[in-house]
């Protein structure tokens, strides 16, 4: 940098001057230098304070449909494809009309099975709500078939190299226990029902229990049941039902049980678990379940003859057709028409007892004086003849030809249990009554 002196070596003003004046302007590039750092960010303060405070206003968006055409695909079918279907027989229905519901197309399958003899449960005595599984290809071509002809039944007929072929086949069952209470709200049926319990048992317990319990008159909401009886199943499915092996019946707070027990023949009695027989001479009623719609009485108004005039039996409303039972063993005295009886049957049993059925509609076929029969045969149906206002059986008892009250009159009781079978029955007994105190247990947790 230069330098200016006068004379006597001081700096001259001229010097001064120019050296403020480098002072000066090199100050000036500094503060240039800061304006130029700090400009961009009043740029960027500036920029976001005239953005305005209102919400940003959206782009408006809209669907556009378009159509697309896409190629088809392409299914290979399979002629040999097979095809399972199943269904069940209907009111009046034919086989032509079963396998036109399931598209079965073949005239050959058709006509074999309704001239084939073997195939006759199919071609004319299809039963309503019976099942029917069958195979076909996609030409409808029936390949194979099975019928459910009953229970333990099956109809099969396939298609072999050399034709159709029928047979039948009995199907294995396997034997289930099933388990099961019921609370009595109104009725017994009511309290099966929904309970999920079939009729059938239904029925049997109140055959079991019907000397000592009038299932009309005598049940109370509150009264409950449980019960132990056999299921039989085919393939998971359920075919048919068996017997109550146990039931313990509550009945106004009276405990009523029983303990099914049989031997190696198939006969079976009920027994109390500690081996007393339940099984009476004679049944209280009948009829397998019906109501009394007129009982005993030395004087009851007569509907026809109005009059007063003496009701020697009781009348037990049933519909048309209602099976009969013989009440105990006897043999059949009278079978025929009698005055206001219309239809009766008379048997005569041991001990001076007498029973007699009237009004009946008809007679079991082949039923015949002097005829052996035994407790629980079907020997008569139900109906309106002679007398009647209305279907019922008129069912009289008599002890040495006088005439008892059948729903009071103290029946004969059968025999205990033999002593020899005593043993195997109270393992039986021990076992099906620790079931029946499993489902007491498990109805107290539930009311809780």
């Amino acid at each position: 940098m230069t330098q200016f002196f006068n004379k006597n070596g001081q700096k001259s003003k001229l010097a001064i001057l120019a050296q403020n004046t480098l002072q000066s302007l090199s100050k000036l590039k500094i503060r240039w230098l800061a304006v130029l750092l700090v400009l961009p960010f009043f740029v960027i303060v500036a920029a976001f304070g005239t953005v305005s405070p209102e919400q940003p206003r959206y782009v408006k968006s809209e669907i556009i449909t378009e159509e697309v055409t896409l190629p088809l695909a392409v299914h290979h079918v399979n002629r040999d494809e097979e095809f399972w279907q199943i269904d069940q027989v209907r009111r009046d229905d034919t086989l032509g009309v079963l396998f036109k519901r399931m598209t079965i197309r073949d005239e050959d399958a058709i006509k074999f099975l309704m001239l084939s003899p073997d195939a006759r449960a199919i071609n004319t005595q299809l039963i309503p709500g019976h099942r029917l599984e069958i195979k076909t290809n996609l030409e409808g071509k029936l390949l194979h078939l099975e019928y459910e002809v009953d229970h333990e039944t099956i109809l099969v007929a396939g298609l072999t190299p050399s034709g159709y072929q029928v047979a039948t086949q009995k199907l294995i069952l396997e034997n289930h226990q099933v388990l099961k209470s019921a609370v009595i709200i109104d009725s017994l049926f009511g309290a099966t029902d929904d309970a999920g319990i079939p009729d059938q048992i239904a029925l049997q317990i109140a055959d079991i229990f019907s000397s000592e319990i009038d299932f009309h008159d005598d049940l109370r909401p509150g009264d409950y049941f449980n019960v132990v009886y056999e299921a039989f199943y085919n393939a998971g499915e359920m075919m048919k039902i068996g017997n109550v092996l146990a039931v313990e019946f509550v009945n106004k707070g009276k405990k009523y049980q029983a303990i099914h027990f049989g031997d190696a023949e198939g006969k079976f009695a009920y027994y109390t678990p500690e081996g007393k027989s339940l099984h009476r001479s004679f049944l209280r009623s009948p009829l397998e379940f019906t109501r009394i719609s007129s009982s005993f009485s030395s004087g009851r108004y007569h509907p026809i003859l109005n009059r007063i005039k003496a009701h020697k039996g009781v009348d037990m409303a049933a519909p048309t057709g209602t099976r009969i039972k013989a009440s105990g063993n006897g043999v059949v005295d009278f079978v025929g028409r009698k005055g206001g009886y219309g239809n009766v049957i008379v048997l005569k049993h041991e001990n001076g007892i007498s029973t007699v059925y009237g009004h009946l509609s008809r007679f079991a076929p082949g039923l015949r004086r002097g005829m052996r029969v035994s407790q629980n045969d079907i020997i008569g149906y139900v109906g309106m003849t002679g007398l009647a206002t209305g279907p019922h059986l008129h069912y009289e008892f008599l002890v040495n030809k006088v005439h008892r009250d059948p729903m009071k009159v103290a029946l004969p009781m059968s025999v205990p249990i033999d002593h020899q079978h005593k043993q195997a029955f109270d393992a039986q007994s021990l076992n099906l009554m620790a079931q029946i105190e499993m489902l007491n247990r498990r109805q107290v947790a539930s009311n809780r």
